[in-house]
């Protein structure tokens, strides 16, 4: 104990006279400042946005909606970490199957034992291969969810017809 009083008595000094001789000030980041889930303006304003993507993350449930529909995040619900990763898996099916034609973002609506999926997507292909690739996709999800699979899709003639506005 001695050792300790004899060692903070001298070095008080001397880290007094360091505090004297310069002034210094603190600053911190700021924590109030929300960034996820905003997109950054261009310089040119060239990027497109749709409707879901104009509107901030607080606004869900306002005047957008979430982009998945069940019931497993509720308290004391059933697997809610096995929802959400069937729901990453049923966006990037969708995107790799439907390549470069899925015009918003995808909707996953679960009720009871089906899942239906909502998207728009380009009349870039021919309604014979559109069906094909609805039929694929509703067949392959059914088998592998191990429940019925319903795609609910709209059709746009252009990508452009989706922008609600440029940033």
């Amino acid at each position: 104990m001695n050792f300790l009083k004899k060692a903070s008595g001298s070095l008080l000094p001397i880290a007094e006279a360091q505090l004297s001789n310069k002034s210094a000030i603190h600053t911190s980041a700021v924590c109030c400042r929300v960034q996820s889930g905003r997109y950054r303006i261009t310089t040119k304003r060239d990027r497109p946005l749709t409707y879901e993507m104009a509107n901030p993350p607080h606004f869900i449930g306002h005047r957008k909606s979430w982009n998945s529909w069940n019931t497993s995040t509720l308290k004391d619900s059933l697997r809610p970490s096995q929802t959400a990763i069937e729901d990453v898996f049923l966006r990037k099916f969708i995107t790799g199957t439907w390549h470069a034609l899925v015009c918003s973002e995808i909707i996953i609506k679960r009720q009871h034992n089906t899942i239906r999926i909502a998207a728009i997507i380009r009349q870039a292909i021919s309604p014979r291969k559109m069906y094909f690739l609805i039929g694929y996709t509703e067949e392959l999800l059914s088998y592998w969810m191990q429940c019925p699979v319903t795609l609910e899709l709209q059709t746009v003639a252009d990508k452009k017809d989706v922008v609600f506005k440029y940033i």
